[in-house]
């Protein structure tokens, strides 16, 4: 299993030179992902932005959205934006795709909510048939377009993972929760003869530090507030000591995780630092 880190993207306070910073010293290891959230009426940079300034600002971390809530965003311009930040990168793009679950987020964007998996599933059904149309290009530099990976935990979730994409990014939680979500993927694609195994990932949220430990759980009540009682056990899982960093990632490699990725709670560049010491390890 392979260890990424998220950029500070969603939290309040991260600015111009933090991301900047944060994504070239990230390239430079031990980590195999920079990756971004996405959520619309919050104070975040968009993720898609925010990977375009990456790409050009890294050689070797592959780029991914784990998610994008992509029934927000137009189609056409979706796939153009991705193919644009593959090129950038020269083709280390992972693009994840989900529905969300913030109904601000689709009044805001004036997309109606209810509708939200099935505008994912025809954005799904698009987006390669666009990257291969040379009247839209440029041409994703990945065979095919980048890697596309479905976030979720519906039975439709995997029903979508099977038929357009590569694989299945979990929304987090202990590795047991994986678990369980991971073995679904794995008997939708096998149901579904698809040769080989789906790309398997997830994610996790960590403070290092004393004094981070309680500013990123109320980073984590405040970004998930929506979930009401549910944003306290979200916080209750943040990971803010190595061990329980190491635990978290030995578990997940148990559980056959490909790409795990840990996300910052806290906008200061010394997160980064303390994770890779703990990663590099």
């Amino acid at each position: 299993m392979q260890v990424g880190i998220g950029l500070p993207n969603t939290i309040s306070g991260a600015d111009r030179d933090l991301l900047i910073n944060w994504a070239r010293q990230a390239d430079e290891g031990p980590f195999s992902i920079l990756s971004v959230l996405d959520r619309l009426v919050y104070d975040s940079y968009d993720p898609l932005t925010v990977l375009a300034a990456a790409a050009v600002m890294t050689r070797r971390i592959r780029l991914a959205t784990t998610i994008v809530i992509s029934p927000l965003r137009n189609t056409a311009l979706l796939a153009k934006e991705a193919a644009g930040i593959d090129v950038l990168s020269g083709g280390r793009l992972t693009l994840g795709l989900a529905v969300g679950a913030r109904p601000d987020d689709y009044t805001a964007a004036g997309v109606d909510y209810s509708i939200r998996g099935k505008r994912l599933t025809e954005q799904l059904a698009a987006l390669r048939a666009q990257w291969e149309d040379e009247a839209f290009g440029p041409r994703p530099v990945q065979p095919n377009g980048p890697e596309l990976l479905v976030g979720g935990g519906s039975d439709q979730t995997f029903a979508r993972m099977v038929r357009y994409a590569d694989g299945y990014v979990h929304s987090g939680g202990p590795p047991k929760t994986f678990v369980r979500a991971a073995e679904k993927a794995r008997a939708a694609w096998l149901d579904a003869g698809r040769p080989g195994q789906p790309r398997l990932w997830a994610m996790g949220y960590y403070a290092l530090g004393s004094e981070a430990a309680e500013a990123g759980a109320n980073y984590l009540r405040h970004y998930y507030a929506f979930t009401g009682s549910f944003a306290e056990k979200i916080a209750a899982g943040l990971l803010t000591t190595p061990q329980a960093i190491a635990q978290f990632i030995r578990g997940y490699a148990d559980a056959g995780c490909d790409e795990l990725v840990l996300f910052p709670t806290v906008p200061e560049l010394s997160q980064l630092e303390r994770l890779a010491e703990v990663v590099g390890h």
